[in-house]
């Protein structure tokens, strides 16, 4: 894009307002945030004007006459999503630019001024449909920042146009996951949050809304803060911020190819490798936040066949290192409270409560084995509560730990040198209240990525 989302945008919007006392121990997501959580991997297409000037941000004065895609194919966006374990796409209809994907009534700033499908085209619809039949989940982006549009100049006014957009989006697409909020370019805006949210849901009462961490009244996903696709820090869901307590999980966005989110002639030479996606999957999902790649499609509007193939490749490494059947720990016998937490289904899980000794859990090996990893997932329905654990490793006759951390959330991955071993263990060190764990696999990465 970038999305640099600015903080005179939020501490505009956030004027001062009641804030009831709040506990983040208490705290609990709602069923909507539980379940976006297991999605894990999201992506945001862009494709607009830019796509065919070269550029990353728009001014707002290109012709709707350049956007002429050939040989549009949203079947083919779906699928190659598909293949990474993308499991939700999030169009850009309206980028900073003002110029709308969709057949607007609101203005002639769209592709219905375009030449591409003599105007009767509508990215919105397709992109929703083919989402839908993939069996992925679809959201979209709506930019509050417009530098086309007159209105802009006239707050007011422009709510009210802006409100008129949300409203064909919101009843005209089919349900939508997720609302993008990007307060790029909004320096000294206040926008009417209240109206934009409370529209939004009285349509799409399920969608969750993403926005900047300090826009904490209106969003239900935080920003991570960085595009470069990494949780830099221990990941508590629970947020606070001027006394209002909220819970907010992380989505942290990076584009398929290095800070380009549009695509560009270039676009084979700025494309990231398996291993730098696999790193950024470690450091986003293995820190119990969402990865959101970024895809971009060509002038033809299909994404190009490099990227296909790198989104394969990707979804097959994650595959070949963490799916279901390399976890070393799977069915493995424990005590029968513990089995929840070894089975591979993670709607069952591993619960205690906190007091008395650190609750244990040891995987036992039939034979010397080696390991390199581990993936732990935390039941978050009631909040989260582990706040210090520890993972040890039976080496030469005494335990080793091999990792110590603060938060696991909804999935936690720790990397150590590799070791063989006949016993690993999961200690749960502090804790806040009444906690379980979903899954506590075991890998050895490294060898099954060779």
């Amino acid at each position: 894009m970038p999305l640099r989302r600015l903080a005179a945008l939020t501490l505009l919007a956030c004027a001062c307002f009641p804030c009831p006392a709040q506990n983040a121990v208490d705290l609990k997501p709602t069923a909507q945030q539980v379940d976006w959580a297991d999605l894990e991997i999201g992506a945001i297409v862009h494709f607009g004007t830019n796509t065919f000037l070269d550029r990353e941000w728009g001014d707002g004065t290109a012709s709707p006459q350049v956007f002429n895609p050939t040989h549009v194919d949203t079947d083919q966006w779906m699928r190659a999503a598909a293949s990474a374990g993308i499991r939700y796409v999030v169009l850009v209809a309206k980028h900073h630019d003002g110029f709308a994907l969709w057949p607007t009534g609101q203005t002639d700033y769209s592709v219905k001024a375009s030449p591409w499908l003599g105007g009767k085209g509508d990215l919105v619809r397709m992109a929703s449909d083919s989402a839908h039949k993939a069996g992925l989940r679809f959201g979209v982006y709506e930019s509050p920042w417009d530098r086309h549009d007159p209105r802009y100049k006239d707050p007011a006014a422009y709510d009210k146009f802006y409100l008129a957009e949300l409203d064909e989006l919101v009843q005209n697409y089919g349900p939508l996951e997720e609302f993008w909020l990007d307060g790029a370019g909004s320096a000294g805006r206040t926008y009417d949050f209240d109206m934009i949210t409370t529209r939004l849901h009285t349509y799409q009462p399920d969608a969750l809304v993403f926005a900047d961490l300090e826009l904490y009244k209106y969003a239900d996903i935080r920003w991570v803060g960085t595009e470069s696709g990494h949780v830099e820090f221990e990941n508590f869901n629970a947020v606070e911020r001027a006394g209002y307590v909220r819970w907010r999980p992380v989505e942290a966005d990076t584009p398929l190819h290095r800070d380009q989110w549009f695509w560009h002639p270039n676009a084979d030479s700025t494309l990231k490798s398996v291993d730098e996606l696999m790193e950024e999957y470690e450091a986003t999902v293995g820190r119990g936040a969402q990865l959101m790649l970024g895809l971009a499609p060509d002038r033809t509007g299909q994404i190009p066949s490099a990227d296909v193939a790198r989104l394969a490749e990707f979804g097959a490494r994650v595959q070949a290192i963490y799916g279901h059947d390399k976890n070393l720990a799977l069915h493995l016998q424990l005590e029968p409270e513990q089995e929840g937490a070894v089975d591979g289904d993670p709607s069952t899980a591993w619960q205690f409560n906190p007091g008395g000794a650190a609750p244990t859990l040891t995987v036992h090996f039939a034979q010397p084995t080696r390991v390199d990893r581990t993936l732990t997932m935390e039941r978050l329905n009631d909040g989260q509560h582990i706040e210090e654990y520890a993972v040890d490793a039976w080496v030469d006759g005494a335990w080793k730990e091999v990792a110590h951390a603060r938060a696991i959330g909804h999935k936690k991955i720790d990397r150590f040198p590799a070791l063989t071993t006949t016993e690993i263990r999961l200690r749960i060190l502090a804790q806040s209240g009444p906690a379980a764990i979903r899954e506590f696999q075991v890998f050895d990465g490294e060898g099954a990525a060779h």
